[in-house]
């Protein structure tokens, strides 16, 4: 093809077949072609777009690929606030709100009444920005004021339309403006497995949620585009009156071609909300996307102005959340497994059984105290539960319906690994094997741990490896993982010569990792990120933390005489010398490198601890910029505690902050202080 006008014609025609195809997978769920022949008209839209770049256009579908490296995500301010939803959980509290803003707006007709129930889908919020047509920005909700700027990661998902559709005269008309759409990314169940069966076992992500807001914050968009993610559209501003109403702006979202999941309904009275409600609490397991609960939104958008927001939420809607799924089953047996730290967990081996959504057949039991406030037996019937619909727990045994068979847990006495005796220390509710230098279990654990992403981050050393590794006698402790030999890693089950250079090159790069992560690392029982930090500020160097004594240790911030203990301990064992110096041989950093500045002073001089589930952000990340504007992470409530920001089921630390009179913040509240 040498005539450019012919080129375009065909580029036109491919893209155009492209987005329709994209269109009948992802939004329609009507595939007509298979994904090789879908990703060689691709092939060979890029190819032409290469040979032609002036041709090259920001709605192609080439532009899904990514490619683009973002060093950092700027920060956008959004037209007006991304507000998060009240929650509720019973359908009394249901009946509250629509009254409430009955009785707020004296409402009289049954079209003012009206409420929108959609499916509330579990993901991450993000806004999209168009003008003319075509897509501009992509931005996080942040704190909801502001966001972060991820416009190359948001191009890569296929149900975000590079250029509305001109479907309709009005709508024609009206997309040339600016038009913002608001919504959810999510990540398909079939696909979130998919990902976590690519990684190590112990780098996985706990459920959909984590792994797309994991994933929409990664620098390489290319890396994005592997991972595949859904957008479906729920806020539309800039097409249609002002007058029009919510359910209206749903149907013209999809005009525009956007994913909105389809399953909502204009409900005109309270019957109509909880027939909703009732019909999704089962039928939401088949759905091949995460759901924990219902939004109700007011119809007439003209009232929402006039019900107006409290500082964190709308009035005119709210989220009904799902009560956590319970289930009964028989308990076949008990397992015990041995820690890094050699902590025995007693796990239970159940009757597999359908519990939100997937078959459960293990849940722990987490000490022996447990088991014994259970008063659980072998063969008992046991309610399990899901805490946040990821982890399953046994709640409680069914007395009336325990049967004759059942008989009393055989607790063990010696470790099951390596057969030593248990000890349990004083005020510990836990036991523990004392053979840490030669228990199988506790050597591939402080491996694990060592090669965690929040420590040394070695990428593709997972369980199977590691198992290896140890039951062949190449590794003994951490130390021996930077002598690794090509040809030595070759000889193991596959592990070929890919797979061998590959881990030799995460070995490499953890070289790199700081200091204060290698202190953590190491395994110091007691000793978690916030407790690294802190003594890496106060010992800039190994060799200065070693020589410190229990009293001195006790004077750096939230360093107890426990954790001054379990330091020295760790630090006068026999075997640690040898270790340190083998790692100082492998080049690992074993000092502090220079004080990175801050990015502001909002903490400073405060300390600050976490409870509970964080929506927006990973526990590690949070603490990080907590330390980054000149706060301090703690471990336990204490008076000397500054600040404790509560998540999703906080925990017993909540109740015992309020007693003592510390500052309670939501983690909307963490946002704005940030």
């Amino acid at each position: 093809m040498s005539d450019t006008s012919t080129v375009k014609e065909a580029i036109s025609k491919l893209r155009h077949e492209i987005e329709r195809h994209n269109r009948m997978y992802y939004i329609e769920a009507k595939p007509e072609i298979s994904d090789y022949e879908f990703d060689r008209l691709l092939e060979k839209l890029i190819a032409l777009e290469k040979q032609y770049p002036e041709l090259v256009t920001p709605d192609s579908p080439s532009q899904r690929v990514g490619g683009t490296i973002t060093r950092n995500f700027p920060a956008v301010q959004h037209s007006e606030p991304m507000l998060s939803l009240a929650n509720t959980y019973s359908l009394g509290e249901v009946e509250d709100f629509y009254n409430r803003v009955t009785k707020l707006l004296a409402l009289e007709s049954v079209y003012e009444q009206e409420m929108v129930a959609e499916l509330k889908f579990d993901g991450v919020a993000v806004s999209l920005l168009y003008r003319d047509g075509l897509l501009v920005r992509g931005a996080t909700r942040g704190d909801g004021f502001q966001g972060d700027d991820i416009t190359a990661n948001i191009k890569t998902i296929a149900t975000v339309p590079l250029r509305l559709s001109e479907t309709g005269e009005s709508v024609s008309e009206q997309r040339k403006a600016t038009v913002e759409v608001r919504g959810e990314v999510f990540m398909r169940k079939d696909d979130f497995e998919r990902l976590n069966e690519s990684r190590p076992e112990e780098d996985r992500f706990a459920n959909p949620r984590n792994a797309t807001a994991g994933t929409l914050k990664l620098q390489d968009s290319a890396e994005v585009a592997k991972r595949r993610m859904y957008f479906v559209a729920y806020w539309l501003k800039g097409v249609g009156g002002e007058s029009t109403a919510h359910f209206e702006r749903l149907e013209l979202l999809q005009q525009l071609g956007f994913y909105t999941g389809g399953n909502y309904r204009l409900c005109r009275s309270l019957d109509d909300i909880g027939k909703f409600i009732g019909k999704w609490s089962e039928k939401r397991w088949k759905l091949p996307f995460e759901t924990d609960g219902v939004v109700l939104k007011l119809n007439d958008v003209r009232q929402w102005e006039k019900l107006g927001a409290t500082a964190k939420s709308p009035r005119w809607a709210i989220a009904y959340k799902y009560p956590a799924q319970q289930a009964e089953t028989v308990l076949r047996d008990v397992v015990f497994q041995v820690g890094r730290l050699g902590t025995i967990t007693p796990v239970a081996e159940l009757e597999p059984v359908r519990l939100a959504g997937s078959t459960v057949s293990r849940s722990t039991l987490h000490n022996f105290d447990e088991m014994e406030r259970l008063g659980v037996m072998l063969h008992d019937r046991v309610v399990i539960e899901k805490s946040g619909e990821v982890i399953p727990k046994v709640i409680s045994v069914v007395l009336d319906k325990r049967p004759r068979e059942a008989m009393p847990v055989a607790i063990p006495h010696v470790c099951p690994e390596c057969a030593t005796p248990l000890l349990k220390p004083e005020n510990e509710v836990s036991w523990y094997c004392p053979n840490e230098q030669e228990c199988p279990a506790q050597i591939r654990g402080r491996i694990l741990h060592f090669a965690s992403r929040d420590a040394m981050d070695i990428k593709t050393l997972g369980r199977a490896l590691v198992d290896q590794l140890v039951d062949v006698g190449l590794v003994r402790d951490v130390s021996d993982l930077y002598f690794l030999q090509e040809p030595q890693l070759e000889r193991l089950e596959r592990m070929g010569r890919k797979s061998a250079q590959n881990l030799l090159r995460a070995l490499d790069e953890s070289r790199e990792k700081s200091y204060d992560r290698l202190l953590y690392a190491l395994g110091i029982r007691h000793v978690g990120r916030a407790t690294a930090r802190e003594l890496a500020k106060a010992y800039p160097s190994l060799e200065e933390l070693m020589q410190a004594g229990e009293e001195e240790l006790s004077t750096v911030p939230d360093i107890g005489p426990s954790i001054a203990w379990s330091i020295r301990d760790f630090f006068s064992r026999p075997s640690i010398p040898a270790l340190i110096e083998k790692l100082r041989d492998a080049g690992l950093q074993l000092k502090a490198s220079g004080q990175s500045a801050l990015v502001n002073r909002n903490f400073e001089g405060i300390s600050v601890i976490f409870t509970g589930t964080l929506e927006r952000y990973g526990r590690e990340k949070a603490s990080e910029m907590v330390v980054e504007r000149g706060g301090r992470i703690t471990g336990s409530v204490s008076k000397k505690t500054g600040l404790l920001v509560a998540g999703k089921e906080p925990g017993s630390k909540l109740e015992k902050a309020r007693k003592l009179g510390v500052r309670v913040i939501t983690e909307e509240e963490f946002e704005a202080m940030l």
